[in-house]
């Protein structure tokens, strides 16, 4: 069945069109460890000169051992010291890619930025149509923003997951959160996914405009000048965020954190928003700063990448979980197709 589903169409893909920071991740002898940011306060202030700053970062050590893990599988990302060259010989990964479904202030046409508000009932709707979409894409991390209509798209995303394994939030913003939140049983691990919520994954700061209504700034600014601010790419609202700095943290941390687990071979999920996404996608696509203003995500849509031997290949919208050809971008998805309906059947 897989070879049949395989040597189907794909169908139409839709068409869509460096930064470094200090690695978090550190090696002992033949250990591996990854440190996780225990408390982040962010210096807004800063914002006028660039991307967020962070005034005060603790870390805290995931440990693993024979007898206690984290949940989190310890992956141990390629160093920083090797070549490219040997980064490459990692395996095939699914990438997907979910714009946040309608939040109230969407529905309010407010400029909303990093301002935390939830979905309507139309977004969640969205979330759950966006799960069906991948119920069949296999997912092993699901990196978010630190905003709720991002969390809240990727847990209602995956309850129509056909796995049915459950999205477990990671607390590590401090040693108490971290050992309450342990999870003793092995075979629950086994049945969870972690969830790891950053604010480098946040919307792009929209300054003084977050809570405006869209159409009353336009006629107090002029259409031209809120134009220049929202879809500029170097252009930053009053003290706020330019489409340029909110890719310089985004892809940063798309690069230092979840870019590696997909070299490793894991299936990742990222459930963030616009301009964050467009960020990545600007780099995974390699696209200009011209063109990736002209990009547009819609709510609540998956984008399916695959990432193989150190490229990301664009692989469009899958459009429903019934349609074969949707899973037969590759042979290794195709394969995990037919072992979930031998599971469920």
């Amino acid at each position: 069945m897989a070879a049949a589903v395989f040597n189907q169409s794909i169908g139409a893909s839709q068409s869509l069109g460096h930064f470094n920071t200090s690695g978090l991740h550190q090696e002992f002898g033949k250990g591996s460890v990854r440190l996780i940011s225990k408390a982040f306060e962010v210096d807004v202030g800063l914002l006028k000169r660039g991307c967020y700053n962070s005034s005060q970062r603790n870390l805290s050590i995931i440990r693993a051992s024979t007898s206690q893990t984290s949940l989190i599988d310890i992956v141990s990302s390629p160093s920083h010291n090797k070549s490219n060259d040997s980064r490459k010989k990692s395996g095939e990964a699914a990438l997907i890619l979910i714009r946040h479904g309608e939040s109230l202030w969407n529905e309010k046409n407010l400029f909303t930025g990093c301002v935390d508000v939830p979905l309507t009932k139309k977004g969640v709707e969205e979330a759950i149509e966006a799960g069906k979409r991948i119920s069949n894409i296999p997912i092993d991390m699901i990196y978010t923003s630190a905003l709720i209509r991002a969390q809240m798209t990727a847990m209602l995303a995956m309850t129509q997951h056909r796995r049915k394994k459950v999205p477990v939030i990671m607390h590590n913003e401090s040693e108490q959160a971290t050992a309450w939140s342990q999870i003793f049983s092995e075979d629950t691990k086994k049945q969870s996914i972690p969830v790891v919520a950053d604010w480098r994954l946040n919307e792009r700061m929209y300054g003084e405009l977050q809570g405006l209504n869209k159409q009353e700034t336009a006629d107090r600014y002029g259409k031209e000048q809120v134009h220049e601010w929202r879809r500029s790419y170097d252009v930053p609202p009053p003290n706020g965020e330019s489409l340029e700095m909110c890719a310089q943290r985004a892809v940063a941390y798309f690069k230092d954190q979840i870019e590696p687990q997909l070299l490793a071979g894991k299936n990742v999920m990222i459930a963030a928003h616009g301009n964050s996404l467009r960020s990545i996608i600007m780099y995974l696509d390699k696209l200009t700063s011209q063109e990736v203003i002209s990009l547009e995500l819609s709510t609540g849509i998956p984008m399916l990448y695959i990432s193989k031997e150190g490229k990301f290949i664009r692989r469009g919208s899958p459009a429903g979980p019934a349609e074969a050809g949707v899973y037969a971008y590759t042979k290794k998805l195709a394969l995990y197709r037919q072992k979930l309906d031998e599971m469920i059947h």
